[in-house]
């Protein structure tokens, strides 16, 4: 017989005592750290606990006492429902000292190194419409906030556009204004839902993996370029194991594309494809053009990059100018030295410092982003760079730097997961003078620091703000060789 478990407990007039990560903040109760979302240090409130462990417990406001001096009114009617954005409620100058506070603490806490004194942290230009990519899901049943499942009169099972709710993976929050990128992307977005609602086409069902409209990626660039990529899943044929463009379904999407190519004459590049895997990623799928170039051009310094709908390019096109000029200050190139820049995506931190170098070699896991690197290089009369394709483990290696020489600095930008210890292993046998480290995850950064500690000593410490208003920040570091 299953044990009846203790009710867990509301905490009443409890003061909000600082911020923790996540986009949580914090309070001490019976030796306990409790982690609360949406509120602020100073705030004063009645807590529910929801979930407790030993060390540690997760609750939720219930009510509001007395708000904080330090907070800020969110701009967005979406807060506190979206999973995004968790600190509009806080300052911006407080978001930053938080920041710099969590890069010190993870290099600190998880690296163990002799550590300088940081600069301070770099804010973003802007804090409003700064994302050049945003990708929304589509779904046959939209999320509802308790308040409207109690209204009887609202028609509950209604397809949404706009973004996934933690803990629900069937259903989609319904945006209608997101203030992360230039307004155009709203009205794009709403009027994808507007014609879809009215001419019958059917949105995704995540559970059943059946529905027409499945997810709209919209980009934009400092060029003044917009795509709009479509991810349909094509139902099956009676004579055919997948869908076909030719048959209603078919019909239906190219109308629908039709029709947004018509309304937003902005749109430079309207692509499309049909995802029938279980997942909306898009990097093994064939995507073909309906309107336009199969890209837009990202503008950067006097350099000029082409960006296709599989490319990774910073989402913060202005702060990426500033973070990659912190990288190449950093690398403090002369003309004479040999790069390697690691996990290169499209050659932009490449292509950005090769002017400054002998040679950059840049080095990618995603063929296609390797293929827009070269391009990128000879659309801006780049001659001295070299790209290959491939896991960074298996290309980077002894061999491959007895063939192309040994680098005098290498840069490296990884993902989150931070570097494999081969790759590790493999920079501290070419042991560079110096090595540039972009991250946008200082736990690992300090992980991979720590193996490096051996032969690099940390000379310089940059964080960068790429994303207001969330917990996330990218820092740069520089190792000397000791």
């Amino acid at each position: 017989m299953a044990r009846n478990k203790k009710p867990l407990p509301l905490l009443e007039s409890v003061e909000i005592e600082a911020v923790a990560a996540e986009g949580k903040s914090l309070l001490h109760w019976n030796d306990l750290v409790v982690f609360v979302p949406f509120c602020v240090p100073g705030d004063v409130c009645d807590v529910q606990i929801r979930r407790k462990k030993h060390s540690f417990a997760e609750g939720e406001v219930v009510r509001f006492i007395k708000y904080s001096k330090v907070r800020a009114i969110p701009i967005c009617k979406h807060f506190g429902i979206c999973g995004g954005c968790k600190w509009q409620n806080l300052p911006y100058e407080e978001q930053l000292k938080f920041k710099q506070q969590q890069v010190y603490d993870q290099l600190h806490r998880i690296g163990k190194v002799e550590l300088p004194e940081f600069r301070p942290i770099m804010g973003s230009v802007k804090t409003q419409e700064y994302r050049n990519k945003l990708d929304f899901g589509c779904a046959n049943k939209r999320w509802l906030t308790t308040e409207q499942l109690k209204d009887e009169t609202l028609v509950k099972d209604t397809p949404a556009i706009g973004f996934h709710i933690t803990g629900a993976f069937d259903k989609i929050l319904p945006i209608e204004k997101c203030w992360l990128m230039d307004d155009l992307h709203n009205q794009i977005r709403n009027e994808v839902r507007d014609y879809a609602v009215a001419n019958g086409i059917t949105f995704f069902d995540l559970r059943q993996q059946i529905g027409l409209l499945r997810d709209v990626i919209i980009r934009n660039s400092a060029s003044g370029e917009w795509m709009v990529i479509f991810q349909f899943c094509l139902p099956p044929t009676p004579s055919q194991e997948k869908g076909s463009w030719d048959d209603e379904n078919g019909q239906k999407a190219f109308a629908l594309m039709q029709h947004i190519a018509d309304k937003f004459p902005q749109i430079t590049s309207l692509l499309y494809l049909d995802n029938q895997k279980c997942n909306d990623t898009i990097g093994d799928q064939e995507i073909l053009v309906f309107k336009g170039e199969d890209h837009i051009f990202e503008l950067m310094e006097d350099l000029k990059f082409k960006v296709g709908p599989k490319s990774f390019y910073q989402t913060n096109t202005e702060q990426a100018y500033h973070l990659y000029s912190v990288a190449r200050e950093f690398a403090n190139l002369t003309g004479n030295e040999l790069v390697y820049d690691l996990y290169t995506g499209t050659g932009t931190i490449a292509n950005f410092v090769a002017k400054k170098a002998r040679q950059v070699i840049g080095i990618e896991y995603v063929p296609e982003a390797i293929e827009d690197a070269k391009i990128n290089s000879q659309i801006n009369g780049i001659e001295n760079t070299l790209f290959y394709a491939g896991d960074m483990k298996d290309i980077l290696t002894d061999d491959f730097i007895s063939e192309h020489g040994r680098p005098n600095v290498i840069i490296t930008d990884p993902p989150r997961a931070g570097m494999h210890p081969d790759v590790v292993k493999t920079i501290l046998n070419a042991a560079p003078e110096r090595i540039v480290y972009v991250s946008c995850n200082p736990a690992t950064q300090a992980r991979d620091l720590q193996l490096l500690d051996v032969q690099y000593k940390v000379s310089e410490v940059q964080p960068v703000d790429m994303f207001p208003h969330t917990p996330h920040v990218e820092n740069v570091v520089l190792l000397i060789k000791k």
